[in-house]
């Protein structure tokens, strides 16, 4: 009798094993890859997981790149790096219907993954989709849409997952170069990306941490392997194009700050110019330039000491835009001037320099587009350190 409960108990194990095998097989998981688009938050693409059940011919996609516009306080908490985002689920169908009518192409690659990889990867899922743990912290280097399907995959596969990364071409590359990549055609924001992002930057990007541009996750996938569960394969079964469209020209808009600032510079060397034949300070120029300058500098502070972004702390920036020139353009503006002004005047001229200084030397990163203002700032600020005595009179 106790030998026949064993057995029962042994075909009851092996039915089950064996109905988990087949629910598994009945399952295609394969992770998709969205080329950018035109609008910023677009820029770099997108990452999602498709999962087909064959058997009850569903078909649904996985998304961990969606936020919620009606979160109260929704650009304050964004502004803070204080935003969640949320894993969220669609039909594929649904999904493809947005990208192609916003003309991105979409690619998908199958992963060649054993029933109990796949059976894992589905709960694995299924348990991140519970209302408690949907939403995360977004962070656009470290924790993003594809960080997180890259962090699953480390954990379904655990080591069985090579990554391969010895076969990637060595072509180092910061944080900073990576996001050039994607915005060369919008230089507004590629100046604004590189006005508000730190020096933490600023250093070489492993192969890992380059998964979180979809791009570079879509080629790690495709040279990745599973080994120790059997014979050695490639992580990816098969590849194809779903949706194909022409790649958006990487051109620049003629519209641009750098030939913008330019003239700029040309303007404040031609009232300098002037200024020193007749006389004159032609101040209110300066006031407009460091309104503008102490704005930026504000935003710069407060990016890094009162947000949560982990990608604008150490911004050197602030030495050629710095919060104190608001208060310089208020006094510039005043009829009778404060005898700290010059002094000032001198601290802004010597930041302005180490700024350039730093940069030739290959300490600090900026924008391209901002060689001339930090010439305007240096050409003024030594105009007005030796002329604004001459032209107004010092108040005590």
């Amino acid at each position: 009798m106790i030998r026949k409960n064993k057995i029962i108990g042994l075909l009851f194990i092996v039915l089950v094993l064996l109905c988990s095998f087949a629910k598994a097989q009945q399952y295609r998981i394969s992770l998709l890859t969205c080329d950018p688009g035109d609008e910023l938050y677009m820029a770099f693409g997108h990452s999602a997981i498709r999962v087909l059940d064959k058997g009850k011919r569903t078909d649904y996609v996985f998304n961990y790149g969606t936020f919620n516009f009606n979160t109260p306080n929704f650009y304050g908490k964004f502004a803070a790096g204080k935003l969640d985002y949320m894993l969220s689920v669609s039909t594929y169908s649904d999904f493809l219907a947005a990208y192609n009518a916003e003309g991105r192409s979409v690619r998908e690659q199958v992963l060649d993954l054993s029933p109990e990889q796949t059976q894992y990867m589905l709960e694995f899922l299924q348990v991140n989709y519970m209302p408690d743990r949907r939403y995360y912290r977004y962070d656009f280097f470290f924790d993003n849409c594809a960080t997180r399907i890259r962090d699953a995959m480390d954990l379904v596969l655990g080591d069985d997952l090579v990554w391969n990364d010895e076969q990637k071409v060595t072509d180092e590359k910061t944080f900073r170069n990576l996001i050039d990549e994607y915005v060369l055609r919008m230089p507004w924001a590629d100046l604004g990306i590189d006005i508000a992002l730190g020096a933490v930057i600023d250093r070489d990007a492993t192969p890992q941490e380059e998964q979180f541009l979809p791009d570079y996750m879509e080629k790690a996938f495709a040279r990745a392997e599973i080994q120790g569960d059997g014979p050695t394969r490639p992580l990816v079964r098969e590849s194809s194009v779903i949706l194909d469209f022409p790649k958006p020209e990487n051109t620049m808009s003629s519209i641009n700050p750098y030939w913008i600032f330019w003239l700029v510079a040309i303007v404040f060397v031609g009232i300098t110019f002037i200024g020193f034949k007749k006389k004159k300070l032609f101040i209110g120029f300066d006031i407009v330039l460091f309104t503008i300058l102490g704005l930026l500098g504000i935003v710069i502070f407060l990016l890094w000491f009162a947000t949560d972004h982990s990608a604008t702390k150490w911004n050197w920036n602030i030495l050629w835009a710095f919060p104190g020139h608001l208060i310089l353009a208020f006094a510039l503006g005043k009829k009778n001037l404060k005898s700290w002004v010059r002094n000032y005047l001198l601290a802004a001229l010597i930041l302005a320099d180490a700024a350039v200084v730093f940069w030739i030397m290959g300490w600090v990163s900026f924008h391209p587009s901002l060689i001339p203002i930090f010439l305007v700032i240096i050409l003024r600020t030594n105009y007005l350190y030796y002329n604004i005595e001459k032209y107004k009179s010092i108040k005590a």
